[in-house]
């Protein structure tokens, strides 16, 4: 309901990777050559690391629209923690290769006879792993076999390896030496700066047709930069909820005391939802002095929570119910 309200287009702070709203910052725009310096070599791994909403995967759907479809050909697997047979089953769907039922070996060569296919129409194979983190050793060194799928001395399959910090210690394990060797370009991408932050809220803005409705006051920004340490993904859920908000109290003026009230509710339900169910720290069982105080204090802070969003609750059918009379919805 707010983008109607504010005259947007569309959500311009949705958490779902979108291509449409890339924004190079400085940080984005050096692990974005990095990306380029890699596919133009055709060889070896390349790494992107950073923390959780950092940007990594929409850094690469923005380069992914940026190659021809005549000259590559992508397959883009998020993993959990898997063993070094079932990737192979998920870079097989990647690609669209029928494994079905196919042992280890045959599986293996179903992709390669993939790959070198691709080669002789023209085309590369990029592979894309999210959550690198998350794979196993033995998962790693399935990806480093598949680097072994050579034509005319030129990588025919390579690896785009998308990780979480931990990642970098991972590859520093003694046993991955050989994959390390064949990683071309690591780049670790780190949070907006406060300039930056402003930026990045105003050009997604701009990309939803915002024509300056909502007006954020000066000092907002350097708020929402606090907030959220300049990391996109944090920066996107504040500010959609900045706007909710705005919406709820009609309000065509953002300030940093909208943003300072809409975090700290945010951080409050973060917290609830983060404490542990009853029981698990002994609150079902009768208890006094100071374990009473904690019980005490949570149930008001509950009452709060709660009071505050059935008043949330009660204006929002208040506007939906005014948007309905007046034939706006």
């Amino acid at each position: 309901m707010y983008a109607e309200f504010y005259g947007l287009s569309t959500r311009p702070f949705q958490l779902t990777p979108d291509a449409r709203f890339f924004f190079e910052s400085s940080v984005h725009r050096q692990a974005m050559a990095y990306l380029v310096y890699g596919l133009h070599h055709a060889e070896g791994f390349i790494i992107i690391t950073g923390e959780v909403g950092a940007g990594k995967t929409i850094l690469v759907d923005n380069l992914l629209t940026t190659i021809s479809p005549e000259s590559f050909v992508a397959a883009k697997i998020v993993t959990s923690q898997l063993g070094g047979e079932d990737l192979l089953h998920l870079v097989a769907a990647g690609f669209g290769i029928a494994q079905e039922g196919l042992p280890k070996g045959a599986m293996l060569q179903r992709i390669s006879d993939f790959v070198l296919a691709q080669h002789r129409l023209g085309k590369r194979a990029l592979l894309i792993v999210d959550e690198a983190q998350n794979l196993s050793f033995e998962a790693l060194e399935e990806l480093r076999m598949l680097s072994n799928i050579v034509i005319d001395k030129t990588m025919a399959l390579q690896s785009f390896l998308l990780g979480q910090p931990q990642f970098r210690a991972i590859l520093g394990s003694p046993g991955l030496e050989q994959l390390r060797q064949r990683v071309t370009a690591a780049y670790h991408l780190g949070p907006l700066n406060e300039g930056e932050t402003r930026a990045y809220v105003e050009h997604r803005l701009r990309r939803a047709n915002w024509k300056g409705d909502p007006h954020f006051t000066e000092a907002a920004f350097p708020m929402i930069h606090q907030y959220t340490q300049g990391v996109p993904r944090r920066i996107n859920t504040l500010c959609s909820r900045l706007l909710l908000y705005g919406f709820l109290e009609q309000l065509h003026t953002l300030t940093a005391s909208a943003v300072e009230k809409v975090a700290t509710d945010l951080q409050d339900e973060i917290a609830g939802v983060s404490e542990p169910p009853p029981g698990a720290d002994g609150l079902d069982k009768p208890t006094t002095g100071e374990g009473l105080a904690v019980v005490v204090e949570r149930l008001a802070h509950l009452e709060k929570s709660v009071d505050k969003h059935e008043r949330l609750i009660r204006r929002a059918i208040e506007i939906a119910a005014n948007y309905f009379q007046g034939g706006r919805m």
